[in-house]
């Protein structure tokens, strides 16, 4: 069995993915190069930054960019690899008695590796402010830009633990919808195509901001890419039910 035949098989990235498994998403992202997770092989890929490490600074430092981006994320693509290995491995044995552990272990690698490949794009050195129908949608699901980013900001902050504020897509309703996640997968609407992630493990801020969690999200929103944001929601409304 080849990984093709085997992810078709399993349906593991069906069962785990937070994006939406529809093959005109994902080559319209690998088109536009946003979010190519996988190689030709079909394995899970780290790619390089879209920018300089230092790029994001001073709000970022290049230091926790660095350990952030080639150590967390770079060790939960590595770490999702190693889970569809052992996989497929006790599913050529037919010995399914890990198959559990290692399934909740690729819910929750991959993920990490989902959010973060959204993270790095979702940021610039500049500010900018969401326009056009990102706009609208904002004032007709949470009323204005500034009541959508006090709700995300403070349910960023609220995270218990580890964990994202994320604005995402539900194609179920036509909305935008604010979430928590824990962890990387826990809290998670299904359905939801997320357009902006907030990176709160500690990992993202630690070194600059020590404890201080609402500081470095509130800098945050000083760097968002408002026209990444828009260019993912004009993909995702495509998906609208």
């Amino acid at each position: 069995m080849n990984r093709k035949q085997f992810l078709s098989a399993s349906g593991v990235l069906a069962a785990t993915s937070i994006l939406p498994t529809s093959s005109v998403l994902a080559q319209h992202y690998d088109d536009n190069g946003l979010d190519k997770l996988t190689d030709a092989a079909g394995n899970f890929q780290h790619l390089p930054l879209p920018y300089n490490k230092n790029f994001l600074e001073p709000h970022m430092d290049e230091e926790t960019v660095y350990l952030h981006h080639t150590f967390h994320h770079g060790g939960a693509v590595k770490a999702a690899n190693g889970d569809l290995q052992k996989i497929r491995k006790a599913m050529d044995e037919n010995n399914l008695e890990t198959v559990d552990y290692w399934t909740k272990k690729l819910s929750y690698h991959f993920s990490s590796h989902v959010l973060h490949t959204i993270f790095w794009t979702n940021l610039t050195n500049k500010k900018t402010d969401p326009s056009g129908e990102l706009m609208k949608r904002m004032e007709k699901d949470f009323g204005s830009y500034d009541k959508l980013k006090g709700y995300l900001a403070k349910t960023s902050k609220d995270v218990d633990g580890n964990g994202w504020g994320i604005l995402g897509y539900q194609p179920y309703s036509n909305k935008l919808t604010v979430m928590q996640c824990e962890n990387h997968e826990r809290l998670t609407q299904w359905g939801v195509i997320p357009l902006l992630v907030v990176d709160i493990w500690e990992h993202a801020y630690y070194l600059k901001y020590k404890n201080k969690r609402a500081d470095f999200v509130d800098t945050m929103f000083q760097i968002i890419n408002w026209d990444n944001v828009a260019d993912r929601l004009n993909t995702a409304t495509k998906f609208a039910m």
